[in-house]
């Protein structure tokens, strides 16, 4: 028998593309509350969110995730149906199984077996259906609802993947900040044969690109990599061959680590760019997005639990890393809650034909267990 396998199964059958949940939490909710949970399910705007607790007292110690997905894509490249989970070469494929219901999956199976026996403290689950989309009414607005009744998680395992070959090779204590901005470059329009009667807003754009991409924002320190900065969208002209446009357009993001904030990174862009403007006569338009600031967890208690049960389950040395996208534990972490991500191996995800390895799912599931076990015993000796 393996319930992570047959949840997970369940879960995939579920079309839930964000913001839609399509059932999974009610799902979740009914096997915890016959666990004995107290469960709350909070709509928020579009969002549906699952808050379930169960004991009393600290420490509170939550798993989090998201039960949302992105679109499968076009579903005829994909070898079976992407909501129709199906086993093959030892491999469950469907969209979700990584990303991330084979985590919401044993972590639900681990507080099942969890609550099964005597334990101090608060145990709970926070999911969302928003995660892969804006997130503006998901886990960062339930924290704030949690913050104003007075709860405050003071641990939390995220089941995003992290994992790079294996099952246990991988977990995350940090995630980059990254930052968006959408800068427009206003010069004047005119005919390309007579330049002196126009200024190329497009010409003020490459030099802009060719000092922010050569710029050395940092070189990183020891938990992670130097900032990167990247250009995604470049939009300027009509079409018209023989027309200056009189704008011009780019999306651009950093990755940053954290010796920087976000107000500082736009200050030394600005900085950067307003030069190059006055020269050209061209002005600068900035909308700035922030999508998370950095964050770094150093708990030795829990990564060293998690270390614990990794290697009592996958007999390998787990590495803690920083790298990858942004995910909800930015919220967690920034509302003062020790947060690690660990999850299945994440080659696949939002690919076609995404899927995990059978075999991972129970281990994963005892991981999940044994980690808060082992954080329970670590707290009694400090």
């Amino acid at each position: 028998m393996n319930p992570t396998l047959d949840l997970l199964q369940d879960l995939i059958r579920r079309p839930s593309i964000t913001p839609d949940d399509a059932g999974c939490q009610q799902l979740i909710s009914e096997r915890l509350q016959a666990a004995g949970f107290t469960v709350r399910h909070l709509r928020l705007g579009d969002t549906d969110n699952l808050w379930a607790t169960h004991g009393s007292g600290t420490p509170l110690v939550a798993f989090a995730g998201h039960t949302d997905v992105v679109p499968p894509g076009d579903e005829a490249l994909w070898q079976s149906p992407p909501f129709a989970p199906t086993i093959r070469d030892g491999n469950l494929y469907g969209r979700g199984a990584a990303d991330m219901k084979a985590g919401v999956a044993a972590m639900t199976v681990a507080l099942e077996r969890l609550a099964a026996t005597a334990h101090h403290g608060t145990l709970a689950l926070l999911l969302t259906s928003d995660e892969e989309g804006d997130g503006a009414h998901g886990t960062q607005a339930v924290l704030q609802q949690l913050r104003e009744e007075g709860t405050h998680i003071d641990y939390a395992i995220v089941g995003e993947p992290s994992c790079r070959v294996q099952l246990g090779d991988q977990a995350r204590h940090g995630r980059r900040g990254s930052l968006h901005l959408h800068l427009t470059i206003h010069g004047k329009q005119g005919h390309v044969a007579y330049p002196d009667n126009a200024r190329n807003p497009i010409h003020a754009l490459a030099a802009v690109i060719h000092r922010l991409s050569t710029t050395v924002w940092d070189s990183g320190n020891t938990h992670f990599p130097p900032t990167s900065f990247q250009v995604s969208n470049i939009m300027g002209g009509n079409g018209a061959e023989n027309v200056v446009p009189a704008s011009a357009t780019c999306k651009m993001n950093w990755r940053y680590n954290n010796r920087h904030h976000s107000g500082h990174l736009q200050q030394k862009t600005i900085a950067l760019i307003e030069p190059l403007m006055e020269e050209r006569e061209t002005r600068a338009e900035y909308q700035w997005k922030l999508a998370g600031e950095p964050f770094l967890t150093e708990n030795a208690a829990l990564m060293q639990a998690l270390r614990s049960a990794v290697a009592c389950h996958c007999g390998t040395g787990l590495d803690y890393d920083t790298g990858g996208g942004t995910s909800d534990a930015r919220f967690l972490a920034k509302s003062g809650t020790a947060t690690i991500e660990f999850g299945p191996v994440g080659s696949s995800l939002h690919q076609i034909d995404e899927h995990v390895r059978v075999a991972d799912l129970a281990p994963l599931a005892a991981i999940y267990e044994d980690t808060v076990r082992e954080l329970w015993q670590r707290l009694k000796r400090q």
